[in-house]
């Protein structure tokens, strides 16, 4: 039986800065969802917190249109379809991974934004908005940065979701990999889970001579940080280096971001600086989804996640992305009630 009301949570207004506890609106409103031809009712059950969401905040052109004030806020998710529209091939009680969808109990879907899940051996429904999910990694090292066996790979942001598939990834194919950053406890989760040649912590006072010592000069630097770290890195390439730009995580709460001073490096090493964004690559996702599920299945990558539970603490859970306090991959359990999705 459906609800008489539900939750969503909206954009309350743009921040200049840091996310605060005014961004973001919840609203209970009546049920009133119903799906029309081609359409899927959905409950959300999990949805995925990424650093990329603070750029959808800004009033700027970008990859995609900005959330619009007043509008529920855009995520990825896992969801179980409640009702199918005429002319779905879904039925009730498919499991789907769904984008756009958003902070809400329940959304209405077109179907081709909805994909039924099946989980291989070895993988668990997470790994859809995870390892299985952020495809976009695989290419960015593989078709962008062309990691090769032996190169020297420097990861920023090593411990999020995207750096420690990263790291695992150039492992798998060879280069030597060093990965940077907050804590010590995240260095000692990726040398010791994750198995990389190094880590390093950047908030260390020895921290620039440790990656001078540790590093050298690198191949390829995979960059998920932007600011400082980035700038330092500029002065550690080798000749022919790749700077691939993934994310700047430093500075989307930046109104002014500094810049880089170091880029003159660019010239003299004859290196490149590319950025990617993976809707670019969809004819590359069937072979990226093949590899990562066979490392999956065969242990060879490690994932950790952190859950933060219930929908109303997705406000509060993602400034944890922007100031260190996630390892690995953050959610949002959503659901709750006999529909909840559990692993």
């Amino acid at each position: 039986m459906s609800p008489e009301q539900y939750t969503r949570i909206v954009l309350n207004e743009r921040p200049i800065a840091d996310i605060t506890p005014t961004t973001f609106r919840t609203e209970r409103v009546p049920f009133d969802l119903k799906p029309g031809m081609g359409d899927v009712l959905v409950q959300v059950n999990w949805l995925s917190l990424d650093p990329a969401m603070r750029g959808w905040l800004r009033d700027t052109r970008s990859y995609v249109p900005p959330v619009q004030i007043g509008e529920v806020m855009r995520a990825a998710g896992l969801a179980t379809v409640v009702e199918a529209g005429e002319g779905c091939r879904l039925r009730p009680g498919d499991v789907v991974s769904c984008f756009p969808v958003g902070w809400t109990e329940y959304a209405i879907l077109k179907e081709g934004d909805a994909q039924k899940l099946h989980v291989p051996p070895g993988a668990e429904l997470l790994d859809f908005l995870g390892a299985l999910g952020v495809t976009g990694v695989y290419i960015g090292l593989l078709d962008v940065a062309k990691v090769k066996a032996g190169e020297t790979l420097v990861v920023s942001g090593a411990a999020g979701s995207v750096g420690s598939l990263v790291c695992q990834i150039g492992k798998i194919h060879g280069a030597k990999v060093i990965g940077i950053a907050g804590t010590d406890e995240k260095c000692r989760w990726l040398k010791e889970e994750l198995k990389i040649d190094a880590a390093l912590n950047y908030k260390s006072p020895a921290f620039h001579n440790e990656f001078k010592n540790t590093v050298g000069y690198l191949d390829v630097f995979f960059d998920n940080v932007g600011g400082e770290i980035l700038d330092f890195a500029l002065t550690r390439l080798k000749k022919g280096a790749r700077v691939t730009l993934c994310g700047a995580i430093s500075d989307y709460n930046t109104p002014q971001p500094k810049g880089i001073s170091s880029y003159l490096n660019l010239i003299t090493q004859r290196a490149k600086v590319e950025g990617f964004i993976v809707f670019d690559y969809a004819d590359r996702y069937p072979e990226a989804l093949r590899d990562l599920t066979e490392w999956i299945s065969e242990g060879r990558i490690v994932r950790r996640f952190h859950i933060v539970q219930g929908l109303k603490k997705a406000p509060e859970a993602l400034p944890l992305l922007f100031t260190g306090g996630n390892t690995g991959k953050l959610f949002v359990a959503a659901s709750s009630g006999p529909d909840f999705v559990v692993l």
